[in-house]
């Protein structure tokens, strides 16, 4: 992890130390005062966090991680081929901002949409409103500061009917093949779906994380990094 954090001077904090504390945080999903004291000070803990969100850190990581993973199971480092699909959490009281409630799903709170490879890994997300449309709101994904790390090779988005429109649309303007894989004729309740299936899956692992299983940031780029915390946090155990 060396190569993406900012170890070239010399620190008191040990920052593979501020990494741990930050995967323990998505893990168990205790509040930042409660950080245990083996940890660095909390409040250093979440300077870092706060740093490594807003200058993408967390997500070069993230890549370099998924990169890795992939080599080492003989495959390309970057997917030609991405799932997107979304998840709608509850958000803790109190917060106001970026709120809606979703009526399919009866949750009144925030929607996250995940892009993973076919593996499962997550290489990007975004959040907003639980009631803003799939499709508009995946649309976030699209970010020309972070599209560079999942974007060289890929040339399919694999999705279901929610994403017809603005994200549809988006794709085919930049030349990525857009297909729809859905359940087949009138089945309803679950169903595996060739390869769609596998971010469903990564969506169910997300709630072993506590950090995930309800939305207690009070910004959307917050609770994207601890998304993306959370398959740091599981890549990690992996490599």
């Amino acid at each position: 992890m060396a190569k993406y954090l900012p170890v070239q001077r010399k620190r008191e904090i040990n920052l593979r130390d501020v990494m741990d504390a930050i995967r323990f945080i998505v893990c168990t999903g205790i509040q930042w005062r409660n950080l245990p004291e083996y940890f660095p000070k909390w409040n250093a803990v979440y300077y870092y966090f706060q740093k490594w969100t807003a200058d993408q850190t967390l997500f070069r990581l993230n890549a370099a991680l998924n990169e890795l993973d992939r080599i080492n199971q003989g495959k390309e480092a970057k997917p030609s081929l991405l799932l997107v699909d979304s998840q709608s959490v509850k958000l803790a009281p109190m917060i106001g901002t970026d709120r809606g409630f979703d009526a399919h799903k009866k949750i009144n709170g925030r929607k996250r949409q995940l892009l993973t490879d076919s593996e499962g890994r997550i290489w990007d997300a975004c959040a907003h409103a639980a009631n803003l449309y799939d499709a508009d709101g995946a649309s976030l994904l699209f970010d020309e500061s972070r599209m560079e790390l999942w974007w060289p090779r890929l040339q399919k988005f694999l999705t279901d009917q929610h994403y017809q429109g603005t994200f549809s649309v988006m794709a085919t303007d930049l030349g990525i093949h857009f297909e729809i894989r859905g359940k087949i004729g009138d089945a309803k309740g679950f169903e595996v779906i060739p390869i769609r299936w596998v971010i469903e899956r990564t969506i169910s692992w997300s709630n072993f994380c506590r950090r995930l299983v309800k939305d207690y940031e009070r910004t959307i780029q917050n609770s994207v990094s601890w998304t993306i915390c959370s398959n740091i946090y599981r890549i990690l155990r992996r490599v």
